[in-house]
């Protein structure tokens, strides 16, 4: 993705999230010249990849096949010992057009709730429009 797709995208979720009320914790803002400065305080954020992540999964076509997401918390089986939780929160924002991959997850827990925009009417015939339109696989990840 180009970087002004990536900046666009994040302008649109985080107009999103203010419009519905939703507040980000403070790592959601740092620079890299932040990020440079923070010590061990910040290691659950690096170590379990909190934060932003846009995504058109390398096939150039985000505003058909991506979306925009914000992780706010993620279980991690490889520190087990020092992160036990093995759920993950995550703010997905999609576009109307826009639809992702189906996947699962074989030991992480996850539950959607949508905070606003579509409704599960909405949700239910997006779902089967995109399978009526695409053959979908699923894989683990």
């Amino acid at each position: 993705m180009k970087r002004s797709e990536i900046n666009r995208a994040l302008k649109e979720m985080e107009e999103m999230l203010q419009a519905h009320c939703v507040a980000l914790p403070p790592f959601c803002y740092f620079t890299p010249q932040d990020w440079a400065s923070k010590g061990h305080d910040y290691d659950e954020v690096r170590d379990n990849m909190l934060g932003w992540d846009i995504t058109d999964y390398g096939l150039g076509r985000f505003e058909e096949l991506g979306f925009s997401l914000i992780t706010l918390r993620n279980g991690n089986l490889h520190k087990k010992d020092r992160y036990a939780k093995t759920y993950a929160e995550k703010l997905l924002f999609l576009k109307e057009g826009q639809y992702a991959p189906n996947h699962f997850h074989w030991s992480k827990m996850e539950d959607i709730i949508n905070r606003g925009g579509a409704t599960c009417a909405d949700v239910t015939a997006l779902i089967a429009e995109v399978q009526r339109r695409v053959k979908i696989r699923m894989c683990p990840v």
